[in-house]
């Protein structure tokens, strides 16, 4: 069989997230219009009865202003090494800038299999496209080009075509009814972390963590208790609302793609904490689950 593992790489908010849901057809990686949404290496696995795919959907690649900037930049830098075939993935709605300069310039790609996906190809016009692609051809001459619409489908299937071609023969490395590496905590407060991004807006974009204090896993229905971490204490009366109105809208809808998630009912109480600069403090990113670790 052809098995192997894919980096998939990019700017922040390209879509990398939503072009991994769409090739394993699951939803591991939480997607708002945010961008820095993802801020770990979330493995999904792709199976066919051919073929098994490890892809690595990474945290987008940006100028860091804080040490959490650091480390997610470290993840995806370090996943781009030791794959067998790398994505990068660019919106392709957008002219090339220097952001995309800063990726080129700190992602060594050039010794694996390339695949560049042109991503929100259906908000492109055609010729800034095709400037588009004479600049990367001039970094990448012998990438592979695919257009592509990862939120419809579009040309996903090419991807997956495409990647499977490159690929080694070889084992496979996960059983077949495994989508990703994430466990059920790590899922449960990404799941969290997503309402509280949909929900707030621009208002606490990025001051945000999730901490598992505690879940009882045997009461029924099962006992979830999570805290929302701030850097202020103006973000957490802004995250609570106005008599707790937007907690409990947070909590209303983490609860329910929860319990889709783990297919019973759940009890979920959030509260809100202050960790003041925890985006810069070694020792709360690691307790957060942001420390890189080579």
């Amino acid at each position: 069989m052809k098995s192997g593992f894919v980096a998939i790489l990019g700017r922040p908010n390209v879509g990398k997230s939503t072009l991994l849901n769409g090739l394993i057809n699951h939803h591991v990686s939480i997607v708002t219009d945010k961008s820095q949404t993802t801020r770990n290496n979330i493995i999904g696995i792709y199976n066919d009865e051919e073929t098994q795919i490890v892809f690595l959907d990474t945290p987008g690649i940006h100028k860091p202003m804080q040490q959490l900037g650091k480390e997610m930049n470290n993840m995806a830098y370090s996943a781009a090494h030791d794959v067998d075939v790398a994505i990068l993935v660019v919106d392709a709605s957008k002219p090339f800038g220097t952001g995309d300069t800063f990726v080129i310039e700190h992602l060594d790609i050039h010794n694996v299999p390339l695949i560049i996906v042109f991503n929100k190809i259906d908000l492109a016009r055609l010729d800034k496209t095709e400037e588009l692609k004479k600049t990367y051809r001039a970094y990448f001459k012998d990438a592979t080009f695919i257009d592509a619409v990862a939120k419809e489908g579009f040309n996903v299937d090419e991807v997956i075509k495409t990647v499977r071609n490159m690929l080694p023969e070889g084992p496979a490395y996960y059983p077949p009814e495994m989508i990703t590496d994430k466990d059920e905590i790590f899922q449960i407060k990404e799941i969290i972390r997503e309402k509280v991004l949909k929900t707030l807006r621009e208002e606490v974009p990025h001051s945000v963590a999730i901490y598992m204090d505690h879940i009882e896993w045997e009461k029924k229905p099962m006992q979830i208790f999570a805290s929302i971490i701030v850097e202020k204490d103006s973000q957490k009366g802004i995250v609570i609302g106005k008599n707790g109105s937007r907690i409990k809208e947070i909590g209303t809808k983490a609860r329910m793609s929860i319990e889709k998630l783990l297919n019973q009912h759940v009890f979920l109480e959030l509260q809100v904490k202050v960790d003041e600069g925890w985006r810069d403090a070694p020792s709360s990113l690691k307790e957060y689950g942001y420390k890189y670790e080579k």
